[in-house]
This record gives structure tokens, sequence and C-alpha cells, in this order.
């Protein structure tokens, strides 16, 4: 018996690049691994407003389709919620589901919310509303910061 794909889907203002070193340990010990950018969250894609968490979790089960068999499906933080679309779309290809730090951060979804993108906050701020950086190496907190993209801060229409 092979294992299953693993798919692993990064969290809030996170592309596939925030799982490369897990996935390289992974690849490693023999697993066939595929890391997935959602939309809106390229470094390239200035436009997010249209962008909802449908779209989110489209390309997920694109993803989840394209590997053939069923799948560990690995979702980080704000990547629950399409993670939970998607399971309840696809539930025969998710072998397994695993949640890493899966808590979205309050307001996050909140449709009151003025702003159009919540940038990345200071790590202090992080650290107050009760997200976690501890274990992060002083190069993965910079190379988080440099690459961390706006994120929506609301998805009208989401589905």
């Amino acid at each position: 018996m092979t294992a299953a794909p693993i798919v692993l889907v990064p969290g809030f203002r996170l592309g596939a690049w925030a799982w490369d070193e897990v996935a390289a340990a992974l690849r490693s010990e023999g697993h066939d691994v595929t890391a997935v950018t959602l939309p809106g969250l390229e470094p390239a894609d200035a436009d997010r407003s249209a962008i909802t968490v449908s779209d989110h979790v489209d390309a997920i089960c694109k993803v989840i389709r394209a590997a053939g068999a069923p799948v560990v499906l690995a979702v980080h933080s704000g990547a629950g919620v399409p993670g939970y679309g998607t399971s309840d779309r696809v539930p025969e290809q998710i072998a397994a589901m695993v949640y890493v730090d899966s808590a979205p951060a309050m307001g996050a979804l909140d449709p009151k919310l003025s702003a159009v993108e919540m940038p990345l906050p200071t790590w202090e701020e992080l650290e107050a509303d009760g997200s976690s950086i501890e274990g992060l190496t002083a190069d993965q907190l910079e190379t988080f910061r440099r690459r961390a993209v706006p994120e929506k801060a609301y998805c009208p229409g989401a589905r």
C-alpha cells in the first residue's frame, strides 16, 4: 500500500513557499507532496477584491482531483475555512485532514470592516491576538515578513 498524496495549504498571507521546508522533508521520506498558493495570494496578483472563499475551495479541489487518489489535506491558519468547504465538496477524495494552528484572526471575515486588505501585523500584535510564532527562526520570520501578501479583510459573496 502506498501512502496517500499530501496537499499542503498555507494560511493567511502565505503562498505555497511557506511549506517549502516541510514539503522537502516529506519528499525526502518518499511522499508525494503538493503545496498550494490560494488565488489572490500570489505576489504578482495586485487585485484581490473579487476573490472569494469559494475560489479558494475551487483551487484546493483542483489540486486534490489532480492527485488521482484520496489525499491527506493539511490546512494552516486561515486556510481552515476553505479546508472545511473542501471537505464538504469532495469528502470522498480526502483520506485524512490535518488542521495546523487553524483559527482565523478575529474579524478577518467581518463584513463591518472598512479596510479592503489587512497587511501582516507586527509580531507583537500577532502574539497579543493569540497567534504563535514560537519555534520560527529569525530567517523564517524574515522570509515570512518579506513574502507575506496582504489578506482581504472581508470576502463578500463567500460561499
